[in-house]
């Protein structure tokens, strides 16, 4: 399955992404991933060239973990700086929008998340478990 994303999005995306893992090597970020939302995001990155293609449930979920960290870095970030400057200062606007633009795909994420599994469910008769995540293949 894709998952279109335009090109503010994936920028908010790109930019939240290294703004996460550079604050946790700086260590003064206000929201810290656990190593696994950090993997995930490191892996993410590369792929925000464009439409997100995704071919199996399991790693639809891991896309999915790996927004919703960038999410809620960028969530931290924006209140941080509404709280340091001003509602209206231009830092903290651009900070709105690229929460807004990643808050926007996490959402459609979680839509096609849902898709999928139901459509796993329909033709297999059950719940995805772990196996079938991994294998049940989703065309483009």
């Amino acid at each position: 399955m894709i998952l279109r994303c335009n090109f503010e999005e994936l920028l908010a995306l790109t930019a939240g992404g290294r703004s996460l893992l550079e604050g946790e090597a700086e260590a003064h970020s206000s929201v810290l991933a656990p190593a696994e939302s950090r993997a995930r995001v490191e892996a993410l990155l590369p792929r925000l060239v464009g439409d997100l293609s995704v071919p199996s449930l399991a790693e639809a979920r891991g896309v999915c973990k790996a927004v919703d960290a960038i999410v809620d870095h960028l969530r931290a970030e924006m209140e941080t700086v509404v709280v340091a400057t001003h509602a209206a200062d231009e830092m903290a606007v651009a900070a709105y929008f690229d929460f807004a633009h990643a808050l926007s795909v996490s959402h459609r994420f979680h839509e096609m998340l849902t898709e999928m599994e139901a459509l796993v469910e329909l033709v297999t008769g059950e719940r995805a478990d772990a196996e079938t995540a991994r294998t049940f293949r989703f065309p483009d």
